[in-house]
C-alpha cells in the first residue's frame, strides 16, 4: 500500500517525501493478484491489461463491471464501499475491473480506497502482458515462467506463452535452485563486479527486493528457517539489509520499531540501522523512531 511504496522509494531515491507516493508520475491500481500497487504511470498498460483475462467470460465481467463504474461514477471520485453498494455487488468485486485498465485507485491505508475510472491505455492486452512479463524478468530474474505466473495471478498457460514469445530476448543461466531465465539485455549487468551498496536499509513488507515467489526465494535466503520468518503465512514483516545481504526482519508499531536479527551485527553496522530508521519520511513518526533490537 501507499506507505510501503513510500518506505520502497525511500529505501531508493534520496530525497523521499511523505508525499512522494502520491507524485503525478505515480498511479496506483489492484494490480497483480489484485493488491494495491503503486507503479509508474507510464507502466499503467503493463500492470492493468497485461493481467486481463484470455477468457471470453473474464473478460466480459472486468469489461462489464467497468462500464458500469463509468456510467455510475460520471467523472466522480468516491470510495469502492459506496460504489460497490450503489452497484449491488460486493466492493472487493470491483477489483476485477481493474485488468480492464479503466480503474485507479488512491488508498491510504487506514481508510477504503477511493476508485475513479479513466480511459483504457491503447495498448494490445498480449503486448501489455509481454511488457509486464520483461519488467518481472528485468527485476526478479533469474526465474521461471511458472514463478511469473504466481506473482502476476495469472494462469500457468500464460505464463509459459509469455516467456516463449520472449525466447528470443531470454538468457538461460544455471542457479544453484536450477535453470532460469534473464532478460538478455540485463547479462553484462549479471556479470558486473559488485559495487558499493548502502550500509544499511529497512525493506517495507512486501518490497520488490524480496516479492519472490516459489523455489526462487531460495535464492535470496538459503536458509529454510529463515525463509519462514521473512516470508510468514500472514502480514510479511520487513526486511533489514546491512551491505546488501538481509540480515533481519522488522516491524513497526507507531513510532517503535522492533528489528530481530539473523546474526550479530558489528557496533557501526547497528548504529547504520538505527540512523536509517530515524530517517522514514512517514509523516506521523518521521524523526521519533524508537528501536528496540530483538537479537
Amino acid at each position: 500500500m501507499p506507505r510501503a511504496a513510500l518506505l520502497s522509494i525511500h529505501a531508493r531515491v534520496e530525497g523521499t517525501e511523505p508525499e512522494t507516493w502520491a507524485d503525478p508520475s505515480l498511479v496506483q491500481l489492484w494490480g497483480p493478484r489484485f493488491s494495491a500497487y503503486v507503479v509508474a504511470a507510464e507502466d499503467h498498460a503493463a500492470f492493468s491489461l497485461g493481467r486481463l483475462p484470455d477468457d471470453p467470460e473474464g473478460r466480459r465481467v472486468g469489461e462489464g463491471l467497468a462500464a458500469r463504474l463509468e456510467a455510475f461514477l460520471e467523472g466522480r471520485t468516491m470510495t469502492y464501499g459506496e460504489a460497490g453498494r450503489a452497484l449491488g455487488v460486493h466492493p472487493n468485486r470491483l477489483r476485477y475491473a481493474a485488468p480492464t485498465g479503466r480503474l485507479l485507485i488512491r488508498w491510504e491505508g487506514a481508510r477504503q480506497p477511493t476508485i475513479w475510472t479513466v480511459p483504457a491505455p491503447v495498448v494490445d492486452p498480449v503486448d501489455a502482458r509481454l511488457e509486464l512479463a520483461r519488467r518481472y524478468l528485468h527485476v526478479f530474474g533469474p526465474t521461471s515462467a511458472a514463478a511469473f505466473a504466481e506473482w502476476a495471478g495469472i494462469a500457468p498457460a500464460r505464463g509459459r506463452v509469455a516467456f516463449e514469445t520472449l525466447s528470443g530476448s531470454l538468457t538461460p543461466v544455471r542457479t544453484p535452485i536450477g535453470e532460469a531465465w534473464i532478460l538478455a539485455e540485463d547479462e553484462p549487468t549479471f556479470r558486473e563486479p559488485i559495487g558499493p551498496v548502502a550500509s544499511a536499509r529497512l525493506l517495507p513488507s512486501g518490497d520488490a527486493f524480496f516479492l519472490l515467489q516459489g523455489a526462487d526465494r531460495e535464492l535470496l535466503v538459503p536458509d529454510a528457517d529463515r525463509r519462514g520468518e521473512l516470508w510468514t503465512p500472514r502480514v510479511w514483516p520487513g526486511a533489514v539489509l546491512v551491505d546488501g545481504e538481509v540480515a533481519g526482519t522488522w516491524r513497526r508499531a507507531g513510532a517503535d520499531v522492533v528489528i530481530h536479527l539473523w546474526r550479530r551485527l558489528a557496533p557501526a553496522a547497528r548504529e547504520a540501522v538505527e540512523i536509517e530508521a530515524s530517517s522514514v519520511p512517514l509523516p506521523d513518526v518521521r524523526g521519533r523512531i524508537r528501536v528496540r533490537w530483538d537479537g
